[in-house]
């Protein structure tokens, strides 16, 4: 009898994935797919961070690197910390992984125990409440409507706070909503968790760079919560650097020292090349990074015009990122033949059956009216996938 684990029956796959993959299937029988599923920049490594890398190979950077990365790399995350943030770290409050992704994962796992209660605020990147599951956590999803911007109020997250809570994940810029908390915002909800001292703060800003409203905040800035925020970033969304896999976590020495008991057990340091080439992309030139932002900029621009001009749908301003999280409930009920609308899933599955655009439900990130569109993608493929968007779409009645 072949038998799973019961703590990997209990998570479910990756639906950005999934979609991902039913997308290239159809490209695989010629079909014609713009593929808005994955959040993944469409630009190429910045030339200066590949010759970095091309460097370390020449210079036998071939074995095994320190569990938490290597001190140059952490010193460079350092400096960007202070330059960037204003913020004080030492070496030994950083920890390099593999993405930022494991980045979430170790403290998560080194942070939560059975029964412990994570909040989580919904809609949420597909992969938070999963980890929590796989930690015998339970996640407690505080619903952001789009009436709110997706952001949720100090008073939701008074209410959500049991006994029970050891953490709260807060994503901004967000995925998948672009929504971004000001400073003010964080404040607010700083003020909250400082009557609740056992609650940590995962502040996940992996799309730090990729903000249309001005300088990034980080919760991290307050002085008196410091000492309980765990900040999650990496080089993915800032440099086009996603296959590099290179994550880091910058918290209290104790917290790290937890994350590297544990990677140490299961993948040990992160790949030596890259590093190296992460480290350039923290101490070299920073111009790349605003000139990806400001082709993201005016790609938001462009998407949100064209999804505003469709009957039915509802479309808040991303402030970050590179998601439109539109709301589609209207459409729910409605017919095209013999299918039915039922759900944000069904409506994306058909978007990509009938009109050819991979986008993704919005049940996957807890918010089942709504779905993701990435708009990581040329704007000509924009133009045309939001035209086949608004075709499809008035095909149901």
């Amino acid at each position: 009898m072949n038998t799973l684990s019961d703590r990997l029956n209990r998570l479910a796959p990756s639906a950005t994935l999934a979609m991902s993959q039913r997308s290239s299937e159809l490209k695989a029988q010629g079909v014609d797919v713009i593929n808005m599923s994955v959040g993944e920049p469409d630009f190429n490594t910045p030339d200066h961070i590949k010759a970095a890398a091309i460097r370390a190979v020449e210079e036998n950077y071939s074995r095994y690197s320190p569990v938490p990365g290597y001190p140059a790399l952490k010193q460079a995350i350092v400096q960007k910390l202070k330059r960037e943030n204003g913020l004080d770290y030492a070496p030994s409050q950083i920890l390099c992984s593999n993405g930022a992704k494991q980045s979430v994962c170790n403290a998560i796992m080194a942070l939560v125990n059975a029964g412990d209660e994570v909040i989580i605020p919904a809609p949420y990147w597909v992969s938070y409440p999963q980890m929590v599951l796989l930690a015998e956590g339970t996640p407690v999803f505080v619903e952001a409507t789009i009436e709110q911007d997706f952001k949720i109020t100090p008073q939701q997250l008074e209410a959500a706070i049991t006994p029970n809570t050891c953490a709260l994940i807060l994503c901004s810029p967000s995925n998948p909503t672009g929504s971004v908390y000001s400073r003010e915002e964080l404040e607010a909800l700083k003020d909250v968790l400082l009557r609740h001292p056992r609650v940590i703060v995962l502040a996940d800003e992996i799309y730090e760079h990729i903000n249309y409203v001005g300088q990034h905040a980080s919760i991290a800035q307050f002085a008196d919560i410091k000492d309980r925020v765990v900040i999650i970033n990496g080089v993915s969304k800032a440099y086009a650097m996603t296959g590099w896999r290179i994550g880091f976590i910058a918290a209290p020495e104790w917290i790290v020292k937890g994350c590297n008991k544990l990677q140490g057990q299961y993948t040990s340091g992160p790949c030596s090349v890259s590093q190296k080439a992460a480290e350039e992309a923290f101490a070299g030139p920073q111009e790349c990074v605003e000139v990806m932002r400001q082709a993201f900029e005016r790609r938001r621009d462009l998407i949100v015009k064209l999804a505003r001009e469709i009957p039915g749908l509802e479309v808040n301003k991303p402030e970050g990122a590179f998601y439109l999280f539109p709301k589609c409930s209207s459409f729910f009920g409605k017919k095209d033949g013999d299918r039915v609308i039922n759900s944000s899933t069904d409506l994306a599955m058909y978007l990509l059956e009938v009109g050819h655009v991979a986008t993704v439900g919005g049940d996957a990130f807890g918010s089942p009216e709504c779905f993701r569109m990435s708009y990581a993608t040329s704007d000509e493929n924009i133009i045309e996938a939001m035209r086949r968007i608004k075709d499809t779409l008035a095909r149901l009645a």
